[in-house]
């Protein structure tokens, strides 16, 4: 009895050093995290449960309640309706496109080609260059009198209007996938490097030819990467407005009317139910979108299990 008298109070005695240093810790990371729990909390949370409020309000300022009546109103014009369908047209073309290239690339530099460093640089360099000077050179490009409509000439082609008729939409698509690819380059290339080589040698020896090693082993252990790089991707093709706005300005040609020009729009015209409205149903889209890559992330593995 008293040997287990002498085990229960170091046993307790243990437990209570390791409850302190717990809450010791806790307390700590919870210090560290405070300055961005409040910050996301000030300038995210907060101003979008005001613009959910407003979105049922008849005026920012003594309004009344109208329920539904804004989202209606926002549902029947034509211009969001527009915008809407632009915006995922765009993100249904770009994304995949991205997703292949991206991971195209990533495969050729992850094999010892020469001058890989040099271009895993300048693959990162869209990254660090601000976007407003480069739009200087893309407006010079595919302006009605711009190098493309110059060179075009050469070969006896007639000149496009670029930003004026539907090939704006390939402008800017082509902008969106120099914009991103370099980051999904480096995601992807960090994926591939986690990947042990011992398993294509492996499959190389009971003969796996260079296809079934790519479905085989690299799909799978890239899924983790490649539904990161899927959700970065979708985001981004939404966040598309200021390289569109800076090439094009406030009204764009019409297949490059995407959401943000319509909020913008809303904006200048302080029509704020409409534009909290506007917001608060692309944030369910894109929140919508996500959980189903979840769930379909989720059932993948289960399957691969």
């Amino acid at each position: 009895m008293r040997k287990w008298g002498f085990w229960r109070a170091h046993i307790s005695q243990a437990l209570s050093g390791f409850a302190r240093w717990g809450r010791s810790d806790a307390a700590t990371a919870g210090l560290f995290l405070a300055p961005s729990v409040a910050g996301f909390a000030l300038f995210y949370l907060i101003p979008f449960g005001m613009s959910l409020f407003y979105s049922f309000q008849s005026g920012t300022s003594g309004g009344s309640f109208v329920g539904l009546a804004n989202y209606r109103d926002l549902l029947d014009s034509a211009s969001f309706r527009k915008a809407a369908v632009n915006t995922l047209y765009f993100s249904a073309l770009g994304v995949p496109l991205l997703l292949g290239l991206s991971l195209g690339v990533a495969l050729l530099l992850n094999r010892h080609v020469y001058l890989r460093k040099w271009l895993r640089t300048a693959y990162v360099l869209p990254l660090v260059v601000p976007v407003a000077s480069v739009i200087l050179i893309w407006q010079m490009v595919f302006d009605w009198n711009g190098a493309l409509n110059y060179l075009l000439g050469h070969f006896g082609i007639q000149r496009v209007d670029w930003m004026k008729t539907d090939a704006a939409r390939y402008v800017v698509l082509m902008v969106y996938l120099w914009k991103n690819l370099g980051y999904n380059v480096i995601l992807f290339l960090a994926g591939l490097q986690q990947i042990p080589r011992d398993y294509y040698e492996t499959a190389q020896v009971e003969g796996a030819g260079p296809v079934r090693q790519f479905f085989g082993i690299t799909l799978v252990y890239l899924t983790t990467t490649t539904f990161f790089v899927v959700i970065m991707s979708i985001i981004n093709s939404f966040k598309v407005f200021r390289e569109t706005y800076l090439l094009a300005g406030d009204y764009p040609h019409d297949s490059i009317y995407m959401l943000q020009h319509y909020m913008n729009n809303m904006f200048a015209t302080m029509d704020i139910q409409k534009l909290t409205a506007a917001a608060v149903l692309m944030v369910c889209a894109i929140l919508a979108i996500v959980l189903g890559l979840f769930g379909l992330e989720r059932r993948y593995r289960q399957f691969m299990e």
